[in-house]
């Protein structure tokens, strides 16, 4: 049995009451960032924010990040911030992320392949393919409230980055008699 303390209070009533404000501290913190988020000031905000999330937003907001607008190939767009010295393979990231954190509210879990996505799209600023992940988006003049676009790609064979598919190519082998 626990010992009473000099309160009345005994040790394993102390642990529990510890444990339930620790609940209550986090449904009102919970409360208070669901309240914040259904602010119209702050509709930017995901719904689940990340540090990063946040210190992009915030930096968009002194200037040192871009709100880059994304055409998708069905002819809708969605915005994505981006910080100023980014590169392609950062906004592709924050596409992706974007892309997720929507298709996760509308649909639930839904896994997108981005591999086959990259592998056979990319984005484009005025007609300027965005190939090189390492490439800085200013040097293809992609500036806050640009609009990149998705485009259909395959890259060629001569690149070595990427062939053609080759549909049942074991089969191929076996058609051959000799």
């Amino acid at each position: 049995m626990s010992e009473p303390t000099p309160g009345g209070v005994k040790e394993g009533d102390n642990v529990a009451l510890e444990y339930n404000t620790d609940n209550v501290k986090k449904a009102r913190l919970n409360s208070t960032l669901a309240a914040l988020l259904d602010d119209p000031v702050l509709a930017d905000v995901p719904k689940k924010p990340t540090l990063s999330d946040v210190d992009t937003l915030i930096s968009l907001e002194l200037g040192s990040a871009m709100r880059v607008s994304v055409l998708k190939l069905d002819g809708t767009s969605f915005d994505v911030a981006v910080m100023n010295s980014a590169t392609v393979k950062d906004l592709k990231l924050a596409v992706k992320k974007k892309v997720n954190d929507m298709e996760q509210s509308k649909m639930g879990h839904r896994h997108i392949s981005w591999k086959h996505v990259w592998r056979n799209f990319c984005l484009s600023h005025h007609n300027e393919k965005l190939l090189n992940d390492d490439a800085n988006l200013q040097d293809h003049d992609v500036r806050n409230h640009s609009q990149v676009h998705f485009i259909p790609y395959v890259m060629s064979r001569a690149s070595k980055q990427h062939s053609r598919r080759r549909k049942h190519r074991f089969f191929h082998g076996l058609n051959r008699r000799e």
